[in-house]
């Protein structure tokens, strides 16, 4: 049984949610619910749970300043949020669990069954790269979450030369030689690099254009990066591609 806290600050909120888990989750045990940080915090101490359902937004103190006032964070999060597009890539940014409201009973399933799978509470530079990237006065965060064999792994963006699509993962060449394989689409990689200076040039690879040491013509032609290997270039991306390389032409 996975004892659980829901902090909202809607209480029609929190009495779906404890519906849904009823309904869907029955692994799930609700052992208090809150309507504010202040009160969440002290059920929190009290109570010790496995997992906590935490809503972002909320007057007094929002989902992220509660978890700050902790000194230890020992259970599973998951995050509940209105839809903002922004308040989403943030979440891929860090690899935490989040859903959005209203909740979908199928996704809510997804989410608990990943934690009965393997609870574990999120690591601080995953909250650390959160918080940054959801404050929009901070500058871009330059660090992402990456789940890897392995477990999370934190990768500076600029040490990123090229991403390569294998099925449904993702090989990541990075600089000094390094290769990681990545639990995620490319797709999924693509939208958490697009603000920076990443291109895609094929349905298969994605380079970072800061790392492209040099452009082969051809039907659709081949990029030479910084680490020796080739990008193959397709025939639809390569006008796109040489307009970043050349744009003043």
């Amino acid at each position: 049984m996975i004892n659980t806290i829901i902090i909202d600050d809607e209480v029609h909120c929190i009495k779906t949610l404890q519906l849904l888990l009823k309904e869907y989750c029955p692994g799930v045990q609700v052992i208090e619910q809150c309507d504010s940080g202040e009160a969440g915090i002290e059920a929190i101490k009290k109570l010790n749970p496995d997992l906590v359902f935490l809503d972002i937004e909320m007057p007094h103190m929002n989902g992220f300043e509660m978890l700050e006032q902790l000194a230890a964070i020992s259970f599973a999060v998951i995050f509940t949020t209105g839809y903002d597009q922004y308040a989403i890539k943030a979440f891929r940014f860090s690899a935490l669990d989040y859903l959005l409201k209203p909740v979908s009973h199928e996704e809510l399933k997804k989410a608990v069954e990943k934690v009965s799978r393997h609870t574990t509470s999120p690591l601080p530079q995953q909250l650390e790269i959160l918080f940054k990237k959801l404050d929009r006065r901070s500058s871009a965060i330059n660090k992402i979450a990456l789940p890897t064999m392995e477990g999370l792994q934190m990768i500076a963006v600029d040490s990123i030369i090229s991403c390569a699509s294998d099925r449904n993962y993702t090989v990541l060449l990075l600089k000094d030689n390094q290769k990681i394989i990545v639990s995620r689409l490319l797709k999924d990689i693509e939208e958490m690099l697009e603000e920076y200076s990443f291109l895609r040039v094929h349905h298969s690879y994605i380079v970072n254009l800061d790392e492209i040491s040099k452009y082969v013509r051809g039907e659709g032609g081949y990029l030479i990066m910084s680490d020796g290997t080739s990008v193959d270039v397709s025939r639809a991306k390569k006008d796109i591609l040489l307009q970043k390389l050349q744009p003043g032409r």
